[in-house]
């Protein structure tokens, strides 16, 4: 048979495969989300996150340096305080705990990339994102406590702030803000197209951020819309956003490729909590093999369009690009 194409010929050895590989991914692009708490001498697993752990601010560095010994140059941290009031106060305080973590964790590991998840959540006593007015969230006026959380992260050492609480216009409070104090050249990735979902119950338990009633459907995004992400991308860019992230991730890869199409921006994606256990619980069965998945599934956020990915499997994945298993 005279065959002129064969696909086949450019997979016929290792070497070929990889020269000829279409995504491609470096660890420098990894981010690895770090919880932590108050307390002292604390490394605790989180029950249904097996392998991810809370971590008390002076057990952070030993967290920061095993990520950069893996390879990892960026982390995203994330703060469970002890005590929580109705305005979320612990999330801005001078001796809140992610400004404590900042400040040890530029003295211990300055070679490391902070960014800090900025919300309410996890420091309100009702578990929302915002401020309350009544039993609804108030976004106006929730805006400028955002912007001084942003502001007091800054202040403490992070590189760069993530806004997740999805009111509108924060991303422009937060410029704003930063601009006017001095801090012109700190991005912000927007938390821009943040999906409500049931991924997210493995994570609430581990930051302890679960309302206490209701749901946050009404800032979060409906799962069934695919041109509102279009819509958040682009009035958080027109804010000033310096990055657009998508959260979920593996459920929402057609949308990840729309907003990558759309702007020139960098776009993130997050594999959040339920994803990293879904893949643990199954690989603990023996219905799949665990290294594999993380491979895969990594490659096909990659290949969506997402250039910087937020996982729990970053350390495992900087390993297998250094040692050219994916890359």
């Amino acid at each position: 048979m005279e065959l002129l194409k064969r696909p086949r010929r450019l997979r016929t050895n290792p070497l070929i495969r990889t020269m000829t590989r279409e995504t491609r991914m470096d660890a420098s692009s990894l981010i690895y989300p770090i919880f932590v708490k108050e307390g002292n001498h604390i490394k605790e697993e989180i029950p249904s996150m097996e392998n991810q752990y809370r971590y008390s601010v002076d057990m952070l560095p030993e967290a920061l340096h095993e990520a950069a010994d893996a390879g990892v140059k960026s982390v995203m941290l994330f703060g469970i305080p002890d005590s929580k009031d109705e305005f979320g106060s612990g999330a801005y305080a001078e001796d809140g705990i992610i400004q404590r973590a900042l400040r040890i964790a530029k003295k211990e590991c300055p070679e490391m990339y902070l960014i800090t998840d900025v919300c309410m959540c996890e420091y309100t006593s009702h578990g929302h994102c915002g401020i309350l007015n009544g039993d609804r969230v108030d976004n106006d006026a929730t805006l400028p406590y955002l912007a001084n959380i942003a502001l007091s992260h800054v202040v403490s050492g992070a590189d760069m702030v993530a806004p997740s609480d999805m009111m509108d216009g924060r991303i422009k409070e937060i410029r704003t803000l930063l601009d006017k104090k001095g801090y012109k050249d700190t991005p912000i990735m927007s938390y821009a197209v943040k999906y409500s979902s049931a991924f997210y119950g493995p994570f609430r338990e581990a930051a302890g951020s679960a309302p206490a009633f209701g749901d946050r459907k009404s800032y979060q995004m409906d799962y069934h819309n695919r041109k509102e992400a279009l819509k958040e991308t682009l009035l958080d860019v027109e804010e000033g956003a310096d990055i657009i992230m998508v959260k979920p991730a593996l459920s929402y890869l057609d949308i990840i490729r729309e907003v990558a199409n759309k702007i020139t921006l960098p776009v993130a994606a997050y594999s959040v909590s339920g994803e990293y256990a879904m893949i643990k619980a199954a690989a603990k069965c023996g219905y799949v093999d665990e290294d594999s998945i993380i491979c895969e599934t990594a490659t096909s956020i990659y290949r969506a369009g997402a250039d910087i990915l937020i996982t729990y499997y970053a350390k495992e994945l900087a390993k297998f690009i250094k040692d050219g298993r994916i890359g």
